[in-house]
């Protein structure tokens, strides 16, 4: 089955600014970070490795990863099932123009399920 569900960190600035998009095929969905965690099944870890390596370079930021995943839970504030007791997934080209996972680059690399807690992504 194809990806259907691409999650990404929201940088424009606006309304939205510092919050997770989640694009399904028919709506999309801004979520503040520290009011909600998602969990996300069957996903997958892209980049688009050329914007992301301008970026390292020292251009402006502009959308070059995601988050691709066949289903998603939004857990709100109030319901929060996990903390951070697992590995993160790093991205920041500033830093590494690859999604990390223990100092290891992960990109198009599958997992499982991935979690929110804040900013940051996690395995589960």
């Amino acid at each position: 089955m194809a990806k259907r569900i691409k999650v990404r960190f929201n940088l424009s600035r606006g309304v939205n600014y510092f919050k997770w998009k989640v694009e399904y095929p028919d709506r999309t969905l801004y979520l503040s970070p520290t009011d909600n965690q998602l969990v996300m099944k069957s996903c997958q870890l892209k980049n688009y490795k050329k914007v992301a390596q301008r970026i390292f370079d020292g251009q402006n930021k502009q959308v070059c990863a995601w988050v691709l995943c066949e289903d998603i839970e939004i857990i709100n504030k109030d319901m929060q099932q996990f903390d951070v007791h697992c590995d993160r997934v790093k991205y920041n080209p500033r830093v590494q123009p690859n999604w990390l996972l223990n100092g290891k680059v992960v990109d198009n690399d599958y997992f499982k399920s991935l979690g929110s807690v804040d900013y940051g992504l996690y395995l589960l």
